[in-house]
């Protein structure tokens, strides 16, 4: 019994051990168990952001096309609104899912900014669809959509936690309209 006894502390010694590490081991596991979901969640929240960002793009660019067929806009690819309206109506209902996934996985901000957005577009729509010719209006209607589009960059990198971005604001090659 005696000889245990002078074994027992060092038997301790290698269970308390053991289960040391077995704890380390959970925590570490745990830690990077935690940070790969929080990854993998900010892949795919990039990926809807992005989607969104790209569907609304092409409703833009088609306005600056039809704008352009009204005299509203430099763009030198004019488009009338009877050519676009189908490529404007499929780009509306492209962009319904895509706002369905961006308000289940967005933050609150990045949808806020990204409703700011949809709202400038609808309404640079609204705009061509009434046919009007008014350049300093259609300008003003721009400016708003670029300040909105900015915005929603500027939520999604904070979001994101990620480095600030290119306004993505530059001169234009060419003159715009008289």
């Amino acid at each position: 019994m005696s000889a245990f006894l002078q074994q027992l502390p060092a038997l301790i010694g290698v269970v308390i051990g053991a289960l040391g590490s077995y704890l380390a081991v959970v925590r570490g596991d745990r830690a990077r168990f935690r940070r790969e979901q929080a990854a993998r969640w900010d892949e795919r929240r990039l990926a809807v952001y992005a989607d969104y960002a790209r569907s609304l793009k092409k409703s833009v660019t088609l306005t600056y096309r039809v704008a352009a067929h009204l005299g509203n806009d430099p763009n030198p690819h004019p488009l009338s609104l009877a050519e676009a309206e189908p490529s404007l109506a499929e780009a509306a209902v492209a962009r319904d899912p895509s706002g369905e996934a961006l308000i289940m996985l967005g933050s609150t901000e990045v949808v806020e900014k990204a409703r700011e957005w949809v709202v400038a577009v609808m309404d640079m729509e609204r705009f061509l669809r009434e046919g009007r010719r008014d350049p300093e209006a259609w300008r003003t209607l721009l400016e708003r959509q670029r300040a909105a589009r900015e915005g929603y960059y500027t939520a999604v990198r904070t979001d994101l936690a990620l480095p600030p971005g290119h306004s993505a604001r530059w001169p234009l090659p060419y003159p715009p309209p008289a």
